[in-house]
């Protein structure tokens, strides 16, 4: 066996699902010779003691696939084994012979006796059933006769027609190789009537005869290699929407700042908009050295409450909550509030301190010094912050400082957080986060973690192959339809795919790109449209999001009045809200199965360079559900198309009429066929998310 892929680095990395997604294997199998082959993928998770399996396809080429479905979190073990394929070699051979006009008599007696071989390996039903084909495929080989005149052989010769002689199928699903009954297949009027080359083929050829004895194979000649090992993580992971805020942005009363009580009371209005996770920034105390001012002064004026990224004060560090946010109590009240509303509470793990941080005078030996001796400030020259000293993740007491951090987060595990996202993990060292994790796993397998790296993407990659469960991207940068397509299949079209779950921020706290800046309601809403609609994970940075706000910071991609740097008062009843586009948006992503993944993404042909489109298919069998996406990028003028659907990849045949429902708008199309229409206005509606359904003719 070779060719086996998904294989990530030598098949040292782990596939990743969620249950109820499938995992493909491929390989290339093959063996000397002539002989044909018969392979089939292998899994177990790590509870079980026995194995599954399932028959792999022959693609062509010697290259073979095997599909299954996870069904539960864990690790599951995958293992290809093939073997020779006796049975299916001597069929072959069979035909071949008999199209030859050969004689097939000592054939059907070996083949016989490889039946009689796999019947005693087999057992039950099956047992039984292969003991009646080995019984008609012998007394087949008595009936033959032969030609022996001196002109040669010629095939069997009869003039009644061909007739199954095959065991009698049942019509139990469960025992769908097994006979309903146990009567002898074998014709009962060999004398007058001897088996034609059809009903001999017909023999051989059986499709239940090979089903079954293929369950039980010749393991002598068998060989078993190792495929994937798969980790499935719950539902969460693969899907979901993140709603990032402030708490102490969510106080209602403008003389004073928020609260972790006023986030429990912001709950109702953050599950109305439809989000599975409510992400909080830093909640801990926050030096006073070198504090931060508005719009990242180097200066803090008084009562500037400095960057919550600045962690650690004299009233605790990494394990404490910031007084004026509230205790670690009030954080469990936002936690189990937050549950009865569906929606789970994350907190973000930045692995930096204060100058002011308990730790830097109790563990001095974390901290980098320079060369005159003072403690390093964090820095990314020309950027420097003078509030921020980062860990000296190489210092010789290292085991300690990751012993710490573990802490950190098993204390916040028992506070009922079960999903982070970490900041900057790209400036940290890979393989901290690799044991990390894994540490953290095998104590609390169900918690989720979001690294935030924007960085090189082979770095981003290999922190996704360190486990993370989920990363943010290049999205919030990709514009043009040309770098969106690009983009989407290299996400999903890729080995990628198996490990890089990707997740969409049209925005950040950081991050207000530019097409914000200057493109308009239209541009929220196309950016929004795409992230939700395109990646299975997505997030906003609110309420600023959905208020549009839009103003940069001069001469940076970044807010004025940062909610980094000040405290913000926002207005959630304003009448130009983006929240009910919001709500529509995850409203469908909840309703359609199909948006639930990234597996069935396909761009589709549209012919406006302004205009991108995709669909989505359920992953299930029948792929019922069917959403296509189409999106105006011109965020000043309408634009018109026509979308070109590959109806045979969607199951939707060519001729077929189709309902086409907006679930943006609920207005209703009638499509016919794949050629069909658009035209979208980024001043109304920049967007249709159309749910696609054949049309029921009525007479």
């Amino acid at each position: 066996m070779s060719g086996i892929a998904p294989w990530i680095d030598g098949g040292q990395v782990p596939l990743k699902r969620v249950p109820g997604e499938p995992v493909s294997i491929r390989a290339d199998v093959f063996a000397d010779g002539h002989d044909l082959v018969a392979a089939a993928v292998r899994w177990r998770h790590q509870d079980d003691g026995e194995w599954s399996s399932t028959a792999m396809t022959a693609l062509g080429n010697d290259r073979f696939q095997g599909t299954f479905t996870v069904e539960r979190p864990g690790t599951y073990r995958v293992t290809i084994r093939a073997t020779i394929d006796r049975l299916a070699t001597w069929a072959r051979a069979v035909r071949a012979k008999l199209a030859a006009g050969q004689d097939v008599r000592l054939d059907l007696a070996e083949g016989a006796e490889l039946i009689s071989a796999a019947e005693s390996r087999a057992s039950g039903d099956d047992r039984t059933a292969l003991r009646q084909w080995h019984r008609a495929v012998s007394q087949m080989a008595e009936m033959l006769t032969y030609d022996t005149s001196p002109s040669g052989t010629s095939p069997p010769r009869s003039t009644s027609p061909p007739r199954s002689t095959s065991p009698p199928r049942s019509t139990d699903p469960a025992q769908s190789a097994s006979p309903a009954r146990s009567t002898d297949p074998a014709p009962r009027s060999a004398a007058c009537h001897p088996p034609t080359p059809d009903a001999v083929v017909g023999l051989v050829d059986d499709h239940e005869l090979h089903a079954v004895a293929a369950r039980y194979p010749d393991l002598e000649v068998a060989t078993t290699v190792d495929a994937a090992t798969v980790l499935v993580e719950r539902p969460l992971a693969g899907c979901c929407s993140w709603y990032e805020l402030f708490p102490r942005s969510a106080s209602p009363d403008p003389t004073r700042p928020g609260t972790l009580a006023d986030v429990v009371d912001r709950l109702p209005y953050v599950a109305g908009l439809g989000f599975d996770v409510l992400y909080l920034p830093p909640i801990h105390p926050i030096g006073t050295t070198n504090r931060k001012g508005r719009d990242n002064s180097p200066v803090a004026e008084p009562g500037d409450p400095g960057s919550p990224w600045a962690i650690g004060s004299p009233q605790g560090g990494h394990d404490a909550v910031h007084p004026e946010l509230g205790t670690v109590r009030d954080l469990r009240r936002l936690v189990d509030a937050a549950r009865e509303h569906g929606i789970e509470v994350a907190l973000d793990l930045a692995w930096q301190c204060s100058p002011d941080h308990p730790w830097v005078t109790e563990h001095p030996q974390w901290f980098r010094r320079r060369a005159d001796g003072s403690i390093a400030h964090a820095e990314n020259p020309p950027k420097r912050y003078e509030d921020v000293v980062p860990f000296d993740f190489e210092t010789d007491d290292w085991r300690s400082l990751w012993e710490a951090l573990a802490d950190v987060v098993r204390f916040w595990i028992a506070q009922g957080i079960g999903v982070f996202r970490v900041d900057n993990p790209h400036t940290k060292p890979l393989r901290f986060w690799e044991w990390l994790i894994a540490t953290v796993r095998s104590e609390a397998p169900e918690v989720i973690w979001l690294a935030e790296a924007f960085t090189r993407p082979r770095v981003m990659e290999h922190l996704a192959k360190a486990g993370f469960s989920q990363s943010y991207t290049y999205f919030t940068w990709r514009n043009a339809k040309w770098e969106i397509e690009q983009y989407l299949t290299e996400l999903t079209g890729t080995d990628l795919a198996e490990y890089f779950r990707p997740n969409f921020w049209p925005n950040t706290p950081d991050i207000l790109p530019e097409v914000l800046q200057v493109g308009g309601r239209g541009a929220f809403v196309a950016r929004l449209v795409l992230a939700a609609m395109a990646s299975a994970t997505y997030g906003i940075y609110g309420p600023v999001f959905e208020l549009q706000e839009h103003e940069p910071r001069p001469g940076a991609e970044e807010y004025a009045g940062s909610e980094k740097y000040e405290i913000r008062h926002w207005n959630l009843e304003d009448p130009t809200s983006l929240a009910p586009v919001v709500a529509r948006v995850n409203a469908a992503r909840r309703v359609h199965p199909a948006l639930r993944h990234n597996r069935t993404l396909r761009l589709q042909r549209v012919d406006n360079d302004y205009l991108v489109a995709f669909t989505k298919t359920a992953i299930t069998d029948d792929g019922a559900d069917v959403v296509l996406t189409v999106v105006n990028l011109d965020t000043r003028y309408p634009q018109s198309g026509w979308v070109d659907l590959d109806v045979d990849l969607l199951g939707l045949g060519p001729g077929t009429p189709l309902h086409a429902h907006d679930l943006l708008t609920d207005a209703r199309y009638e499509w016919n066929g794949p050629h069909n229409y658009v035209a979208l206005d980024p001043t109304v509606m920049p967007a249709h998310v159309l749910h696609l359904q054949r049309a029921v003719s009525h007479p």
